[in-house]
């Protein structure tokens, strides 16, 4: 959410912000409806202050006067309750279209209609060159005993699955290893709760778009895709210190996603489950874009410098202006190269939003001037599992069907390979 006095005075980027990300939004109708809201405001305002003013004179009065103003109070009550109501529907309305406000994307995001013109900004490691046919993860994973995919939707249906035996030792281990490389770098560790109040979701921008990708609970709650929710969600409401920022958070939680919309796509194994875990990075720095991009760079080379200590080959795109989401400024996404099916897979993807998110979720620190600012935040994947196997196991596959463990991995696994029990 972008400050109402900002947009008004910078509504024509604010609508070509929305025409670059392909979005239905219209300023000038925003602006009406907040104008109407002034108006009904300073009404109200203005009726409070002569109610608090003619009940004073109450308190003051004879008997005679006394009963003039009682009279006059009950009008005043009548007519104020008509105009808060109507102001709570203006507001409830002028609340739907700052959810539509776009964040304005940085100039170095490129122009593009949607997802086929990102941007590849990098790629990393040498593809796997087999001498044999290779398998992809489903057989690999189900000939080393690793997962059941068939037992796995008889319980839980579409997309379902059981890891096992080497399957979950491993994910174990990137879940250990993931642990140690991130905290280095001066993040805290959480484990941060996935049943959350819908509201933080809207703070967040998943809702209202993504409503359709979103689990939620009888009780009008709804289930995490990301720890990115509930992390945002922890200092909300509340003011920081200068000198607390920047608050680093490496968070894992697991995820629960419907992929509502894919139903054709990726059907088979790890790529599109429903659930998973993931470990997530989130900073919440000071009001500065410098300080954003500054920290936004890093997080992103972070996830970079942990795949390549994996040695899998991967690729960096920049999101263009047509498939980057609402809520932010910029974004990369990273693709893991996927042997058999000679392609990259997405990974994980790093974001940042100045203060978009914050203002939604009311997090603020007090800034050198002494004024309280809303922070900036940024998120980018650590590691998910288990949808890392996927390209881990086909791109260290062997030709005996057996997989060679990377080195960093081996301490936390045990072993140096993966073989057939058989």
């Amino acid at each position: 959410m972008l400050d109402i006095n900002f947009i008004r005075e910078n509504k024509g980027i604010i609508q070509d912000a929305a025409r670059k990300k392909k979005l239905d939004f219209d300023a000038d109708s925003l602006l009406k409806l907040d104008d109407e809201r002034r108006v009904v405001l300073q009404e109200v305002e203005a009726e409070r202050a002569k109610q608090n003013e003619t009940n004073q004179k109450v308190v003051q009065a004879g008997q005679k006067e006394k009963n003039s103003l009682i009279s006059e109070m009950k009008l005043l009550k009548e007519s104020l309750q008509k105009k808060e109501e109507k102001l709570k529907t203006i507001m409830t309305e002028w609340h739907k279209e700052m959810l539509k406000v776009p964040n304005i994307p940085d100039v170095s995001v490129p122009a593009g209609a949607g997802e086929e013109e990102n941007v590849e900004e990098k790629t990393w490691g040498e593809k796997p060159n087999f001498d044999f046919e290779p398998k992809d993860h489903i057989e690999l994973m189900q000939n080393l005993e690793m997962v059941d995919f068939e037992r796995g939707t008889k319980v839980h249906g579409f997309r379902g699955y059981f890891l096992k035996g080497d399957g979950v030792l491993l994910s174990m281990a990137i879940w250990n290893y993931a642990r140690d490389f991130y905290t280095k770098k001066d993040f805290t560790p959480f484990m941060a709760p996935a049943v959350l109040h819908k509201e933080f979701f809207y703070g967040t921008g998943h809702l209202p778009n993504e409503a359709e990708d979103l689990f939620h609970t009888q009780d009008d709650e709804y289930l995490s895709g990301t720890a990115e929710v509930p992390m945002m969600a922890y200092y909300s409401g509340e003011i920081l210190a200068k000198e607390e920022l920047p608050k680093r958070y490496l968070a894992f939680s697991p995820c629960f996603r419907r992929e509502a919309g894919s139903y054709s796509k990726d059907v088979k194994g790890l790529i599109r489950v429903h659930e998973f875990y993931k470990w997530e990075q989130l900073i919440l720095c000071e009001a500065s874009h410098d300080e954003s991009v500054k920290y936004f760079e890093e997080i992103n080379a972070n996830m970079e410098e942990f795949i390549e200590t994996l040695g899998i080959p991967y690729r960096r795109l920049l999101i263009c202006t047509g498939d980057l989401g609402a809520s932010k400024v910029k974004q990369y996404d990273t693709e893991l190269w996927v042997p058999k099916e000679n392609k990259y897979r997405e990974i994980g993807s790093a974001s940042y939003f100045h203060d978009y998110q914050t203002r939604r979720f009311n997090i603020k620190y007090k800034n050198a001037e002494g004024r309280t600012t809303p922070v900036h935040s940024m998120n980018a994947t650590a590691i998910p599992t288990p949808r890392i196997l996927v390209s881990l196991l086909e791109n260290f596959q062997n030709a005996d069907g057996s997989i060679t463990i990377p080195k960093v991995l081996v301490p936390y696994f045990g072993k140096e390979k993966i073989e057939s029990k058989k």
